[in-house]
């Protein structure tokens, strides 16, 4: 029967690239992980698009009011006050 052969050089050299490249990556997880962790969370930076609404139906802007005012049905949030 015939011996099994060493491996070779080139197969070493790739097999220590990728356990060097699985160390790098379990470096780059922690480094995400630990920022995520240490990262406040964000209080108070509202998108200016949707800034201030609410969930439901909205008032209509200022510019869209052509009724007098005892002529126009009262909004949700006339009603509030």
């Amino acid at each position: 029967m015939g011996r099994k052969s060493r491996p070779s050089f080139k197969k070493r050299q790739k097999e220590m690239a990728r356990q060097q490249k699985q160390l790098d990556k379990q470096a780059q997880r922690r480094a995400r992980s630990e920022q995520r962790s240490n990262a406040s969370p964000k209080t108070g930076d509202e998108d200016p698009d949707i800034g201030g609404i609410r969930p439901g139906p909205q008032p209509l802007p200022d510019e869209w009011h052509y009724l007098p005012d005892k002529d126009r049905p009262k909004s949700s949030s006339e009603e509030e006050s």
